[in-house]
């Protein structure tokens, strides 16, 4: 991204808009490309605060009076005839203004011809309509393990720490790979000052900052759950799945020549266990599981900030990958995404189109993890092939497969289960989804307790028939979801009876 900023200057790009935290690694970025050979041009710098100062000079030796506003310091810019690199630190919120806009359009036609440049730094990308045709944006990435290695070099030697195994090293990076230089400064240095050492037991150390950029972000959420996938009844083809690739984003599966895995849809009656294997791939896979909450991502009190929203939590679930991005409920999120201009002035139409082009052009080892109940609401273009690896149908559970969901739910309550007929609480439980499973156990339970007993199989039983399942309350749409997954989904679990029922 350096070598592209580089062009970009050489080439004499009148404005050049730089989304970044990182003020000081940019600067001095954009620095050193100013003081090459070929370029040696000077570098200012403007703030609201301080106004213009050139950059590596002190503020009292340097500062440019009278320029503090953003029209007076564009002006200002203007005016210069020397080659520079003028660089304008948080100028955005102050381009809603009709005067500061047309100055930078003044600026643009004055620099035809002459080696200055603009460059507009800020964490979030805002740009006036006037300005779009001739404004260039960069995301500034992140640091790389080469510049991460640098920082916990000098950390290692600050504390005279001699030497560290290769594999320690690499995990002490690899846990740090997302944060910027200065959280990982930080970071390096808390792990030092908890424990006195820096070695593979100061990772999750290293880790919880993540947890923390995940919580500052506030539109992802930082998941974790205690189930591992073996507490999920049935489904076995599903689960075959995961395990298959349960390696897929390690160096080994590069080496071999496999791909990245994408995504996965999971479509199904809810209640069914979807929202629960997403959770639990996560300890399989162990990685990280970053939850898209798309009401959050939604905001209305400024034009574009519903795709700034967007785009920062792609940014960060890709800067901690590789990661699980897990969207629960998908259908409601995006349900009529493809014409929403009359509803939503068309945010929805735009949140919709910037989420594809992600998921169609990411490079980064990020996996899309999302459920729906309402296939009839998803937009086409989701279904699409490529969009996602496979699209798994979860339908209810049989009669072998609801005998393993109520194993598991007894055994985390009682450990002695031998008491139970868990084939007959299996018949008649038909057409129950786990969920229903497990809050019929849990009413049979509240029963027995409210008498101060022991609650028995008859208090399950009880329990069960005065429960409606929603395969009888949504009989249509449940019957309308399997007709759809017989022809395009693939069933997640690998009995015979799983693909009898889709056949109906």
């Amino acid at each position: 991204m350096q070598e592209e900023l580089k062009v970009l200057i050489k080439a004499q790009y009148p404005v050049i808009y730089l989304v970044t935290s990182e003020e000081e690694r940019t600067e001095r970025a954009i620095a050193m490309i100013a003081q090459s050979k070929s370029q040696q041009r000077r570098v200012f710098v403007w703030t609201v605060t301080h106004g213009i100062i050139e950059y590596g000079q002190s503020r009292q030796t340097s500062q440019h009076h009278n320029t503090v506003s953003p029209e007076a310091a564009i002006q200002w810019v203007i005016q210069q005839k020397e080659p520079g690199i003028y660089i304008f630190k948080d100028l955005h919120p102050f381009t809603d203004s009709p005067p500061v806009t047309r100055w930078l359009r003044d600026a643009i036609a004055s620099f035809k011809g002459t080696q200055k440049s603009i460059v507009l730094m800020s964490p979030m990308q805002q740009i006036p309509i006037e300005l779009e045709k001739e404004v260039v944006v960069i995301d500034y990435p992140l640091p790389d393990l080469t510049e991460l290695n640098q920082v916990l070099s000098h950390q290692l030697e600050q504390n005279k720490t001699r030497r560290t195994t290769t594999e320690t090293r690499e995990k002490l990076l690899k846990a740090a790979l997302g944060l910027t230089k200065d959280e990982a400064e930080k970071v390096y240095r808390k792990a030092y000052v908890k424990s006195g050492r820096l070695t593979e037991k100061e990772v999750d150390i290293v880790l919880s900052e993540k947890k923390q950029l995940i919580r500052r972000n506030g539109i992802l959420e930082y998941i974790e759950e205690d189930e591992t996938i073996d507490s999920v009844g049935g489904l076995e083809e599903l689960k075959k799945w995961l395990k298959q690739r349960s390696n897929a984003f390690t160096e080994r599966a590069r080496e071999y020549g496999l791909p990245q895995p994408k995504g996965m849809l999971i479509l199904g009656v809810p209640g069914c266990g979807k929202s629960l294997i997403a959770k639990t791939t996560s300890r399989l896979w162990g990685l990280p599981l970053l939850r898209l909450d798309m009401g959050r991502v939604y905001d209305g009190s400024m034009v574009g900030r519903s795709e700034a929203n967007l785009r920062n939590a792609l940014k960060t679930a890709e800067s901690i990958s590789p990661a699980i991005l897990f969207i629960d409920e998908l259908d409601k999120s995006f349900a009529g995404g493809a014409g929403s201009s009359d509803s939503d002035g068309g945010t929805s139409s735009r949140i919709f189109g910037s989420f594809l082009t992600w998921m169609q052009e990411k490079t980064s080892p990020v996996f899309v993890m999302a459920t729906a109940n309402r296939v009839e609401r998803l937009p086409g273009e989701f279904l699409r092939k490529g969009r996602f690896d496979e699209i798994f149908f979860v339908d209810l559970p049989n009669a072998e497969e609801r005998q393993e969901i109520f194993n598991i739910h007894l055994s985390k309550r009682r450990r002695e289960i031998a008491r139970f007929d868990i084939e007959q609480l299996a018949n008649v439980s038909d057409g129950f989804s786990g969920a229903e499973i497990e809050q019929a156990l849990i009413a049979a339970m509240y029963e027995a307790f409210a008498q101060d007993r022991e609650f028995t199989q008859l208090d399950i039983i009880a329990a069960i028939k005065s429960t409606l399942p929603l395969s009888r309350t949504m009989t249509e749409q449940v019957t309308a979801l399997r007709d759809w997954a017989r022809r395009r989904a693939r069933p997640a679990a690998s009995s015979i009876a799983e693909y009898q029922r889709l056949e109906f």
